[in-house]
């Protein structure tokens, strides 16, 4: 009796998990409210891109992206006055065409409106409430429930992963979710759910190409048979894109997707409005020759404009692309290269959920032709890796601050609301953030090196 009232007045077990978990409960809340409030946000311009994209996919997906032709033929897709043609992989099709059936349920005139948006960032919450469990789910596995509780609000509650689905309408939130399942199943050792996964989202958006590499390695260090496990995930993943693919193939249009998703390749701009390395260098070449038309002061100050690759070579420089997918490749190798040496000694599986961020960090800063949301990715592995190791945590909220400012800089909230000149910190604000945005990849490349050189040992978390 006396252990009885003891452990009562102390406070038992359950009840502790149950007041922590109040509050984390609150806040889940709050961020889904905020989210919910958003949907009927315009957004931005690629919204008006997803809704031709889904009104055309209710008519059929397979000739979106064009059908035969030598040289293959590029499908143009309308709605209204819109005319734009594909450039994202067949799944994202396929989940438009989807909702867009849905959604001609309730309005069969598929008008423009608040309802059709609301009806399309619906699917983006959804996608993002998944991510969320999944990343919750994952560190919880690595590192217990505070640590996954603690993942799951840094993800749920960041300003810039609320702003780049709920409220501008990007569809990131789309390839997070198979992203962190693909690494769930790694953390598990189950290869073929983990290549399905990676394969699903490829066929979302190719970004997730850079998590792949740190999801196998989480897969080797993992399965008790690691040859084996990565072999399934090969044959699955293969096996994902292929059924993705076959539908294009059997209506001869196959051609045609790999010359609609290629375009993304061949996009003619140095950096699509990134505040990153590209958009240093072309605010300083844009400087340079304006100078000698209106004088340095306005050259110094003039907004900065996307310059192309093509421009660019014109004016006798190398082409950046291979530069800039050197530079990727480097960095990307040492970080990998690192984080697979620390698991060798017995590391977290924290170490390559930051080394995944860090990969898809290098691509937004060093490659060309990468837009403003391209950091998306690596905010909910930057949560992972902050809530289990402190040493994250200063700089996964300086590349969230990072990307939040630099999409606001350009895009406002939207089309309900446009952002201020960016010439009112006298020079472009989006070339002094990019400056900022530097120094912090240096940052991060520190912490990586000092996590990687003293990791936290398997099930060991620093800050609880």
């Amino acid at each position: 009796m006396m252990g009885a009232a003891m452990a009562s007045f102390a406070g038992t077990p359950a009840r502790t998990a149950a007041h922590r978990s109040r509050p984390f409960r609150f806040l889940l809340l709050a961020g889904l409210l905020l989210r919910t409030a958003a949907l009927p946000l315009w957004g931005t311009e690629d919204m008006r891109v997803w809704q031709t994209w889904s009104h055309a996919a209710t008519r059929g997906v397979l000739t979106m992206y064009g059908v035969g032709g030598s040289p293959p033929e590029r499908g143009v897709v309308s709605w209204g006055e819109i005319h734009t043609t594909v450039d994202y992989p067949p799944a994202t099709l396929y989940g438009l065409a989807v909702i867009g059936h849905a959604y001609r349920l309730v309005d069969p005139g598929y008008e423009d409106s608040r309802r059709l948006i609301a009806a399309i960032k619906l699917s983006i919450l959804l996608m993002d409430v998944i991510a969320c469990a999944l990343l919750w789910h994952l560190v919880r596995r690595i590192a217990g429930t505070e640590a996954g509780r603690t993942a799951a609000l840094f993800y749920w509650l960041n300003p810039a992963a609320i702003l780049d689905g709920a409220v501008l309408g990007y569809l990131d939130p789309w390839l997070a979710a198979p992203v962190l399942a693909a690494l769930v199943a790694a953390r598990a050792g189950a290869g073929a759910w983990c290549g399905a996964a990676f394969g699903l989202a490829c066929m979302l958006k190719l970004q997730a190409l850079f998590v792949l590499p740190a999801g196998a390695l989480l897969l080797w260090h993992m399965s008790a048979h690691p040859v084996r496990a990565v072999a399934a995930a090969t044959a699955s993943g293969a096996s994902v894109v292929v059924l993705a693919l076959l539908p294009f193939a059997i209506h001869g249009a196959l051609a045609n997707v790999v010359q609609g998703v290629g375009a993304l390749f061949r996009q003619d701009m140095l950096s699509g409005t990134a505040a990153n390395l590209w958009w240093i260098i072309t605010w300083a070449l844009r400087v340079q020759y304006a100078i000698p038309d209106i004088g340095a002061w306005a050259s110094w100050t003039m907004t900065t404009r996307i310059l192309g690759v093509r421009r660019l070579m014109e004016l006798g420089y190398p082409n950046p692309r291979p530069i800039g997918a050197a530079l990727v490749i480097a960095a990307s190798g040492w970080a990998l290269h690192r984080a697979h040496r620390a698991m060798t000694h017995g590391a977290s599986p924290m170490i390559l959920l930051g080394a995944g961020a860090f990969v898809i960090h290098a691509y937004f800063m060093l490659a060309v032709q990468v837009h403003e949301n391209h950091l998306y990715l690596a905010l909910p592995l930057l949560a992972g890796a902050a809530a289990i190791d402190v040493r994250y945590r200063a700089v996964a909220v300086s590349i969230s601050a990072v990307m939040t400012v630099n999409v606001l800089l350009f895009y406002g909230i939207g089309r309900d609301l446009s952002p201020p000149p960016r010439t009112f910190t006298v020079i472009d604000a989006s070339v002094l953030l990019a400056f900022v945005h530097v120094f912090v990849f240096v940052w991060h490349a520190r912490v990586l090196h000092r996590v990687t050189s003293a990791p936290l040992p398997t099930r060991t978390q620093i800050g609880y």
